[in-house]
């Protein structure tokens, strides 16, 4: 017998017991469940309420705080409480079937009815991991499916048939493989490779949700491409696909073809986000450039002569990466701030071994305009994170990453390049005042001095501007 302990805040629970109270029953459902089977302390809670219709529901419920019916057509009612602690949002919904009505992600109807049993509602749930509910009166968990049992093997397994009526069901899988290490079961993958030719009706933006929680929780990224194989989806994204099997010289990654590093890559990555407790759109910059940092090896890498021996390189992958990296990222939906920042550090992923070997401020503060909007301390992260991808050899920064680390600091550089001494308004009295694209050209030139070290305040700035526009009267 599974054994769990669930607790809910002071105020939920007693909603809940007032629940229980007036006939219903009121168990917890979803995520909260998993996370509490892993030993996590759960933040959001979904309560499922049977016996009760909709508008009954959230009549109870709006004695307790705010409530929102903007979920009405899923059966779900929205309540906002605030207590000393502060504000709190729970989701309460009546259960409810489904019928597919087509073949897109949106193509169901949904029929609610009080009479429906537990184990019916749950099994309408994508995976068995997800489909326990928890009853926090009985202190019972209701576990219809296996999936306690499925998550202590770390097993990722589908409800039921019904798991192939909706395509995007897919893309959830692969982000909870990932978030929770877990291997595709192969009846599962089975239904997933049944719906493959389904991909193109889940909405843009749908895709990019699961690929941001991918980046944004996942705690083994690098299965990733396990998953799409498994699963047969990875004939949607070819640019991980055919990472596998592209061969390296081993002498440099004695852990594998391309594909076996990126994995590691990836993971490095989110072990790094940990540690430096980035969150959000700076975990996903960094785990999408780790990603999409070698996919243009699948097109680049050869046997070249290389010190009087033949060897696998692939010269010139970091210039292709950076569009592959953009076209695979805009393709999945993800926005273009994160995107903005990951194709520049593609693009000079391999500063340490380039300007790493001496690190001159011109070229450090050359790097720091190059990567922006991303920055070198976002950069560093990537090339420890591409080093620490190799096992067994060692891990952390490289040398020329750590020489490229101390000059960006002493030049003030390692989070964003140097703003610019010479403005537009220093430049239009030169030009009676007039605007125009000579403006810019002036102020870029400017710009390219300053990088170059030729001045380093606003009074050199001023003595070098009065000399050029003479030189270019």
């Amino acid at each position: 017998m599974v054994t769990m302990r669930l607790d809910l805040p002071p105020q939920l629970d007693q909603i809940v017991r007032e629940l229980h109270s007036a006939g219903y029953r009121a168990v917890v459902v979803g995520g909260a469940v998993r996370d509490a089977l892993l030993g996590g302390e759960p933040k959001d809670f979904d309560i499922e309420v049977y016996g009760v219709a909709y508008d009954q529901l959230a009549g109870i419920l709006a004695r307790h705080g705010r409530v929102d019916l903007v979920g009405k057509s899923f059966g779900v009612v929205k309540l906002v409480t605030r207590d000393k602690q502060g504000g709190h949002e729970y989701d309460f919904s009546v259960p409810r079937r489904d019928s597919k009505s087509g073949l897109g992600h949106r193509d169901f109807r949904a029929t609610f009815d009080p009479g429906i049993s537990p184990r019916e509602a749950a099994s309408r749930r994508d995976f068995t991991i997800n489909a326990m509910a928890y009853d926090p009166v009985a202190d019972e968990l209701l576990d219809f499916f296996g999936g306690a049992k499925d998550l202590k093997n770390r097993v990722l397994r589908a409800t039921s048939e019904a798991f192939a009526e909706d395509p995007l069901r897919v893309l959830r899988g692969m982000q909870f493989a990932c978030r929770f290490d877990l291997t595709l079961d192969p009846g599962t993958a089975a239904m997933c490779q049944s719906i493959v030719d389904h991909y193109g009706t889940i909405a843009r933006e749908r895709v990019a949700d699961e690929f941001m929680k991918w980046a944004v929780k996942s705690s083994r990224p690098g299965r990733i491409a396990e998953y799409l194989k498994a699963s047969g989806w990875d004939v949607h994204f070819p640019e991980i696909a055919r990472l596998a099997g592209v061969p390296q010289d081993p002498g440099w990654h004695p852990e594998g073809d391309v594909g076996t590093h990126m994995m590691f890559v990836v993971d490095a990555a989110a072990r790094i986000a940990e540690r430096e407790k980035l969150e959000g759109d700076d975990r996903a910059v960094l785990v999408f450039a780790a990603l999409s940092h070698d996919f243009a090896k699948a097109t680049t890498t050869m046997l070249r002569e290389r010190e009087g021996q033949m060897r696998w390189t692939s010269w010139g992958h970091e210039a292709d990466g950076g569009p592959m990296a953009r076209a695979f990222l805009e393709r999945v939906g993800i926005k273009s701030a994160i995107v903005d920042r990951v194709v520049p550090m593609v693009e000079n992923h391999l500063a340490s071994s380039s300007i790493g070997r001496e690190a001159t401020p011109r070229a450090v503060r050359r790097l720091a305009m190059r990567l922006a909007p991303a920055t070198i301390t976002d950069l560093l992260r990537l090339v420890e994170a591409d080093y620490s991808g190799r096992p067994p050899l060692p891990t952390g920064l490289p040398e020329g990453a750590m020489r490229i680390r101390d000059m960006a600091q002493s030049q003030a550089v390692d989070r964003g390049p140097q703003a610019p001494l010479i403005l537009g308004r220093h430049v239009m009295p030169y030009f009676g005042d007039q605007p125009g694209k000579h403006i810019g050209e002036v102020t870029a030139a400017a710009y390219e001095a300053q990088a170059d070290g030729v001045f380093s305040n606003l009074e050199e700035a001023l003595q070098w501007l009065e000399r050029y526009m003479a030189e270019r009267a």
